[in-house]
């Protein structure tokens, strides 16, 4: 990582080829890069080419709000590799049909010019292929140049957008399902093609042939297994809570939400550990949703882990999202990588905790927290 701050960025996105399977797989890969953090995502929106031939096929675009510490010539170059993984030439001919298109359409409030491209992207403010998704994630951003909303620029667009129209009424790619409704996971044989691709060479290389009919379908079948196994890495803290923080004036005793299950996978061997946590605060004037505090266990769980980290990762995030009194978190593992392989010891389980403000620093909040977890 670099010393430059995060900068929220938003990104455009379109494909006419193969657009079922390119758009979300262009969402799957971003969501996924270490540098990038995707908050939001826009609808699909399905809308006529520009210029091109005149039997080109329809666009699929979409749009996202990330934040990043690249900087955006960084940022650009990163789109471009996503491009190119996807199957994306560039030729001379800015109108041809495209397995993936994606552009920075906005950099903060950055107004520059580069090489060949600028910031903002002119087409934010002028296209409705554009500027209609944009304003479906980030109506109330402002425009540097014109110092409008990106929704009052989608209005004065709107006489032309016609054929701009949503493939859906509800949104694609939410964290918990990257590939979208069922009707854009039919793209085919092919889901992750890298991935895949890996995936049959680990076949290869244990002696199998994956060509066999059993196995035939099982890189297609461990990709998607992997992509939600490890969807923590698809998704932000932010947008789990998604705002579901609420003023609680006069609450000032222990919350307590256990039993949450969770899976894992060990970061040593990938191999899962699963059990069950404990999550537990005092607020200071704020609450959380009761289902957050198991969807956050998820957000760290569903990566690559150890569980003495996961613990202070679940601890830590309750801390950022609430500044409550005090946090204390309790779980309780059992790992294959002890069960089936090395020791082999079946009935082991591994207990790990973490506590923050008043959980340690008050032996009685400590002691009543562990009583409720145990009870």
């Amino acid at each position: 990582m670099n010393n430059q701050e995060f900068v929220e960025t938003i990104i455009s996105l379109g494909s006419n080829i193969e657009r079922e399977r390119h758009l979300p797989e262009a969402i799957r890969l971003l969501r996924r890069h270490r540098r990038i953090e995707v908050r939001e995502v826009s609808r699909f929106f399905e809308s006529a080419p520009v210029g091109g031939p005149a039997d080109a096929p329809e666009f699929f675009n979409a749009a996202m709000v990330a934040c990043t510490d690249l900087a955006p010539e960084e940022l650009r170059t990163e789109l471009r590799r996503i491009e190119s993984v996807l199957g994306r030439v560039r030729t001379d001919d800015r109108n041809a049909p495209r397995t993936i298109d994606i552009d920075i359409a906005y950099y903060g409030g950055v107004v520059a010019e580069f090489d060949d491209w600028q910031l903002p992207d002119p087409a934010a403010a002028t296209s409705p292929h554009v500027a209609i998704p944009i304003a479906d994630v980030a109506p109330m951003f402002v425009d540097p140049v014109s110092g409008k909303t990106t929704y009052d620029l989608m209005l004065g667009v709107s006489a032309s957008a016609e054929a701009v129209k949503p493939v859906t009424a509800i949104r694609l790619a939410q964290p918990y399902d990257s590939r979208g409704p069922e009707e854009f996971d039919q793209a085919g044989d092919v889901y992750a093609p890298a991935l895949e691709a890996i995936v049959r060479a680990q076949l290869l290389e244990i002696g199998e042939n994956p060509d066999r009919e059993g196995l035939v379908r099982t890189p297609l079948r461990v990709s998607k297994a992997l992509d939600f196994l490890t969807n923590g890495y698809a998704t932000s803290l932010s947008e789990v809570v998604n705002n579901a923080v609420f003023d609680a004036e006069g609450a000032d005793e222990m919350v307590l939400v256990k039993d949450v299950e969770f899976y894992s996978m060990c970061e040593h061997h990938m191999l899962p550990f699963f059990g069950k946590a404990a999550v537990a605060y005092i607020p200071r004037g704020k609450i959380i949703g009761l289902s957050k505090v198991a969807r956050v266990v998820d957000l760290y769980a569903r990566r690559l882990q150890v569980q003495e980290r996961l613990t202070n990762q679940v601890a830590d995030a309750i801390s950022k999202i609430l500044e409550p009194r005090g946090v204390g978190v309790v779980i309780e593992g059992q790992h294959l990588c002890m069960m089936m392989r090395g020791v082999q010891k079946q009935d082991s389980s591994t207990i790990t905790s973490a506590m923050r403000g008043n959980f340690k620093e008050d032996p009685r909040t400590r002691s009543e927290f562990i009583d409720l977890v145990r009870g």
